[in-house]
C-alpha cells in the first residue's frame, strides 16, 4: 500500500522546488533562504527544514531539480532524432524551444547560475561545474557520433564546435530579457544551423535556415 503521507510530502517538495527554481532563475541562487521561502509559500520554516536542513542543501536540491527539467525538456525529446548532426541540431533546437517556453520556471537557470557562482568557492559552485562538464561531454559525444557516421569530416575540431554550440545557447539566454526570447532564439538557431550545414559532408541531412 502506498503511504499517502509520503505522496503528499513528495508533492509538497516538488511544488516548493518549482517555486524555488523560479525565484532562483529570476533573482539568483545566493538570495535563497528557507525563511524567505516559508513566507513566500505560506509554509512553516520548520516544515522546510524537514526537507532541507540548510540553505546550501536547498540550493543543491534546486540544481538537481533544474537538471531533471533540462533532461525532460531538452535531452529526451532530442534523443528521438537520428544520431549525428540531426541529434546535435535537435538538442540546440529543443534548448531554444525551452527558452521560448513559459511552461517551466527554470528556463534560464543554468545560464544565470554559472555566471553567479563562477568566482564563488564551495559546494554549490562545485556542483554547477559538474553539471557544466556533463553538458559539454554530452555535446562532444554528439559531435563525435557525427564524425563516426560520416556526417562531419574527420579531423574536425570537436571542442570548437561544442564551444560555438553552447555559446550560441548562452547568448540566446542572456539576450532574451532584453530583446525577447523569440528574436534571440531565432538568431541562435539560424547561426548554428548555417554553421553546421557549412561543415556537413551532406548539408541536406539538416533543414535550411529560415
Amino acid at each position: 500500500m502506498i503511504d499517502g503521507r509520503l505522496q503528499r510530502g513528495e508533492r509538497t517538495r516538488t511544488a516548493v522546488l518549482d517555486r524555488t527554481l523560479l525565484l532562483a532563475s529570476a533573482e539568483g541562487l545566493s538570495g535563497l533562504s528557507l525563511a524567505r521561502l516559508a513566507d513566500t509559500l505560506n509554509l512553516s520554516k520548520s516544515g522546510l527544514f524537514a526537507h532541507w536542513g540548510s540553505k546550501e542543501a536547498l540550493q543543491l536540491a534546486v540544481i538537481e531539480h533544474a537538471r531533471s527539467q533540462w533532461e525532460q525538456e531538452v535531452i529526451r525529446p532530442a534523443v528521438a532524432a537520428p544520431r549525428g548532426l540531426r541529434r546535435l541540431w535537435a538538442t540546440h533546437d529543443r534548448r531554444m524551444a525551452y527558452y521560448e517556453s513559459e511552461k517551466q520556471p527554470g528556463c534560464f537557470f543554468f545560464a544565470n547560475a554559472y555566471f553567479e557562482y563562477n568566482a564563488r568557492p564551495g559546494a554549490v559552485r562545485e556542483r554547477l561545474l559538474v553539471e557544466l562538464a556533463d553538458w559539454v561531454r554530452y555535446l562532444t559525444g554528439l559531435v563525435e557520433q557525427a564524425v563516426e557516421i560520416g556526417e562531419l569530416p574527420p579531423g574536425i575540431d570537436a571542442s570548437a564546435l561544442v564551444h560555438l554550440t553552447d555559446a550560441l545557447g548562452v547568448y540566446a539566454a542572456m539576450q532574451a530579457p532584453a530583446v525577447g526570447a523569440a528574436v534571440t532564439c531565432r538568431g541562435s538557431r539560424v547561426a548554428l544551423l548555417t554553421h553546421l550545414r557549412s561543415l556537413a559532408t551532406d548539408p541536406t541531412v539538416l533543414p535550411e535556415p529560415t
